[in-house]
């Protein structure tokens, strides 16, 4: 049987991994002592492994995390931090993303925020869901222009579509109304249809007040934290050392 004909028909058919893997085989002779059977399902399953990595890359790329490399299973839950383990076990199971729960993190400037919150959105992509990270006061900037070039219906049907919005930075400068209002239709389009990570160093609390109006503020957080898990993270700033470290 003539191999390159093969190799050329698999790559047509953009089976570029079986392709590589069927090559493999056939300069390997300990394949020979595999049936039929066992060899098609080694070939399957690394056209499978290829297409998943793929996907997942490009999931990773779009998401545009502040820390691409963060991962649940490097959060440290030394005592110092009181993170909850069991918590984080929880999280790291991706349940609450196919549930639409939010996570709230909470904490001084340096303890970590930005990692966790990097961390659930990459645990997302790598369970197949879409993730996008956006600093609040950039993403303010990113409505107001929509709103003066006609494209902010558009802009909030992108950020609908997201399974996993991080929000970090919130509440570091007060809203204008049209903030208010802009954070009030992100939340009502999300609400109970995708799930959201909110870094902030003000306490859950303050929230509130923060928003300003309380017809508004009162509409926003019933559709934040009720449904929400709350990591409040404590300890000494972890920039002095690496900040891409948890």
């Amino acid at each position: 049987m003539l191999m390159e004909p093969t190799v050329e028909k698999l790559k047509i058919l953009h089976l570029y991994a079986m392709a590589a893997a069927w090559v493999a085989q056939r300069g390997d002779p300990s394949f020979g002592e595999l049936d039929f059977d066992a060899r098609l399902a080694l070939l399957v399953d690394a056209e499978t492994l290829a297409r998943d990595n793929k996907r997942i890359a490009r999931l990773l790329r779009e998401a545009k995390l502040r820390i691409p490399g963060a991962c649940v299973e490097d959060i440290d839950t030394s005592p110092k931090r009181e993170i909850e383990r069991s918590l984080v076990r929880t999280l790291a199971t991706g349940r609450w993303i196919a549930d639409h729960q939010n996570v709230l993190i909470t904490g001084m400037t340096g303890v970590g925020k930005t990692y966790v919150a990097c961390a659930l959105a990459q645990l997302g992509c790598r369970t197949g869901f879409r993730a996008l990270y956006r600093r609040t006061p950039r993403l303010f900037e990113e409505l107001a222009l929509a709103h003066a070039d006609g494209t902010y219906t558009r802009l909030l049907g992108k950020l609908a579509k997201i399974d996993v919005l991080v929000l970090d930075d919130w509440g570091l400068a007060p809203l204008t109304d049209i903030q208010r209002r802009d954070v009030l239709e992100i939340m009502d389009d999300r609400h109970g249809a995708k799930s959201t990570v909110i870094a902030s160093q003000l306490p859950v609390g303050k929230w509130h007040d923060h928003v300003g109006d309380p017809t508004i503020a009162d509409a926003v957080l019933d559709r934040v934290v009720h449904n929400a898990h709350r990591i409040n993270l404590k300890g000494p700033t972890r920039r002095k050392n690496d900040e891409t470290k948890s």
